[in-house]
């Protein structure tokens, strides 16, 4: 028994010494995150436009697009522990399939700015995890094209709530999960067309959801004012 107490002893020092470490906080902290997921859009009022064209009614109508990729690349400044300013450059497209007309590749990209609320946990990974809820808008182009159509491009504003959390694993590496919900809408190429005349404005932003590898920026320590000699 009394060989155990200094092993004992040494744990719970260990263990204390561990405890008073502190996370690297957030305030100054710079941030770029690479992310990569699929967006899943609900088009069903623009199908519904579609076949009720005169020339579409009683077609058989088509399944509805599964979504399409999703690219953005983000670069943050945490302002204070709670608020980081940030701008997302973003990518995002899917396929809209027709019975009796060509099919549709639909391309939304453009640039995010925005507001994001955030905070520091001291659970899961080794240096605890940032939750955060934000809000963004930014400059979008909305790029519709179909072969034997042609292509038709919209520049517009979108808008975009986002939640999610990085898992910060070490000072500098971080694992992002993010979910958005985007707001734009889009001309299609049909809209070209005096056939299409009517057809609706189609949803260029949706579900976004995505998966990062996020990269910290150590923010630069205080310096005193140099004296004059």
């Amino acid at each position: 028994m009394r060989r155990l107490l200094p092993l004992a002893v040494l744990l719970a020092a260990a263990s204390a010494s561990a405890q008073d470490e502190e996370l690297m906080p957030l305030n100054g902290v710079g941030r770029m995150t690479i992310e990569a997921g699929w967006r899943h859009t609900s088009n069903g009022t623009f199908y519904d436009s579609f076949y009720s064209l005169p020339a579409y009614q009683g077609v058989q109508r088509a399944p509805e697009s599964p979504g399409g990729p999703f690219l953005a690349g983000s670069f943050a400044y945490s302002v204070t522990e709670f608020f980081e300013l940030g701008i997302d450059l973003f990518a995002t497209g899917e396929q809209l399939r027709f019975t009796g007309a060509p099919t549709i590749t639909n391309i939304t990209y453009g640039a995010l700015v925005g507001l994001r609320l955030q905070t520091l946990l001291d659970i899961l990974t080794p240096e605890g995890v940032v939750p955060f809820v934000g809000i963004q808008s930014g400059p979008t182009l909305v790029y519709s094209v179909a072969e034997g159509v042609g292509s038709r491009e919209l520049f517009t504003q979108a808008w975009a709530g986002s939640v999610g959390a990085t898992f910060r694993f070490s000072a500098q590496w971080g694992l992002t999960a993010e979910y958005r919900l985007a707001f734009v809408r889009g001309q299609s190429v049909f809209n070209n067309k005096a056939e299409f005349k009517g057809l609706s404005s189609y949803n260029a932003g949706g579900n976004w959801f995505a998966l990062g590898v996020t990269y910290f920026f150590a923010s630069e320590p205080s310096r005193p004012f140099s004296t004059l000699p």
